[in-house]
């Protein structure tokens, strides 16, 4: 009995260790495409860098940049919404002016630094949005902390999780906020005292309003301009983009989702072979449809996106960000697909589209918004994932999102093949290995055992 128990023991410790050490390594290696993709190329020259103009008689938006990295469509969601308006003058700002990276691969350079940004006004900035950045190393982390709380009396944005990052600077304390519902556990753990919200989408108490999970700080953009611009700009902002959910600017009321992390984890874990696709650069594009390709495929661990464009000058957005790519078109990687993200790509990326048909690339390109302009950003490339991938990945990348409208219809197969495959394969590798050391080792030993004791009985 007490040999049985032993084999059994030997059965899943292999098996729990194997299969857990498999996915854990990829879930690390999914994770470091997404959270840890930190710009590793040589830094091409950034003479030609420009800023927007700075207009003394507008309102000033700082959208912040983390030191490690920051979450893209929580960055691009604030900047483009309040460029969009012609209001304000919007500015990224960091600690200091050097390349900083988006999650998933993006890599962009600041206007201004913290100090420059407070030489420049002689004030605090008029609002001051607070995307998610990751926050692993606290010394990284100090000057960003400061920052806020040296301006903590003027309009603090916080967008989806950077809610954390302004719990961190304490101003947060016996205050209410919304964020993602992905971060809840952790947030409620780390920062006790604010009450944390799952059922709004965005949240108001005094100077600090805070939003949910990403698309959500859509909602919160648009309540900040009808706030400080009147609802008309609001809704004429969410007209041009074909935001279906106007409805939640004025009441940011839902349900909350449950948690349900399993496909996400385990396509992180156990989906090895990464989809490639790339996204071409080039001048005009829209900064929100930029980066939710990096944000929707990225994050599923199911695809490893690639900035790409036509020479080493840095890219300028519609609204002014100035983009450095990571490969050329002329020594582009092998890929699986050419993503060419914006609703006027196929008119102003058209010569990048020569030279990469000239290139000899034979991947087809994939207009993702410009084929669909009437539609708002997110539904094709999801629709674009189920069927890339599987249904239940979509249907979490959805419910990431939060987006909550129904103009969306997802196919594809019912569910990731090839990490449940991945998965099994692991499994079944370890029961060998499990049963190979029950009869080297386990069954050996008590075969001998057996015939010592026959041959001292003859």
């Amino acid at each position: 009995m007490k040999r049985l128990f032993l084999r059994l023991v030997v059965y899943v410790l292999i098996f729990v260790v194997f299969v857990g050490g498999v996915g854990f390594l990829g879930l690390i290696r999914s994770q470091k495409n997404f959270y840890g993709a930190i710009r590793q190329e040589p830094i091409p020259s950034l003479q030609e860098v420009q800023k927007p103009t700075y207009n003394p008689n507008k309102p000033t938006v700082a959208v912040l940049l983390g030191n490690e990295t920051t979450e893209a469509s929580d960055f691009m969601i604030p900047y483009e919404l309040l460029s969009r308006t012609g209001a304000f003058n919007v500015y990224a700002v960091a600690s200091d002016n050097q390349v900083r990276s988006l999650t998933g691969g993006l890599d962009l350079v600041p206007h201004y630094s913290f100090k420059e940004m407070d030489q420049l006004l002689g004030k605090s900035p008029d609002i001051i949005a607070i995307p998610f950045m990751t926050m692993r190393d606290e010394k990284k982390y100090e000057p960003i902390r400061k920052w806020i709380q040296q301006h903590s009396n003027t309009t603090l944005l916080s967008i989806c999780g950077g809610s954390g990052n302004l719990a961190a600077t304490g101003l947060l304390k016996g205050k209410s906020a919304a964020s993602h519902w992905q971060s809840m556990p952790d947030l409620k753990r780390l920062f006790p005292e604010t009450n944390w919200l799952r059922d709004q989408r965005y949240f108001r108490e005094g100077n600090v309003v805070s939003s949910a999970g990403v698309s959500s700080g859509i909602d919160a953009v648009l309540y900040v301009i009808s706030q400080k611009l009147g609802e008309p700009m609001a809704v004429k902002i969410a007209k041009e983009m074909n935001y279906p959910s106007y409805h939640f600017v004025k009441n940011p009321k839902m349900d909350p989702f449950d948690f349900d992390m399993r496909t996400y984890y385990l396509n992180n874990a156990f989906h090895w072979s990464k989809t490639k696709a790339g996204v071409l650069l080039y001048n005009g594009v829209e900064e929100m449809a930029l980066a939710s390709v990096f944000d929707i495929y990225s994050d599923t661990g199911t695809t490893k996106v690639l900035s790409i464009s036509s020479s080493e000058h840095p890219v300028v957005t519609k609204h002014g960000l100035n983009l450095i790519s990571r490969h050329l078109i002329s020594n582009a990687p092998k890929l699986d697909k050419m993503i060419v993200p914006g609703r006027e790509a196929k008119s102003l990326a058209a010569e990048e589209i020569k030279k990469w048909n000239e290139n000899g690339n034979t991947k087809e390109v994939q207009f993702v918004h410009s084929d669909s302009p009437n539609r708002f950003i997110f539904e094709v490339q999801l629709e674009d994932l189920a069927k890339q991938e599987d249904l239940l990945t979509a249907k979490h990348a959805v419910k990431r999102l939060e987006y909550r409208a129904n103009d969306i219809h997802l196919e594809g197969k019912p569910f990731p093949l090839e990490t449940y495959g991945n998965m099994l394969l692991t499994g079944l590798l370890a029961l060998l290995v499990a049963f190979y050391i029950d009869r080297r080792f386990i069954m050996k030993k008590r075969t001998s055992k057996l015939e010592d004791t026959s041959l001292k009985i003859s």
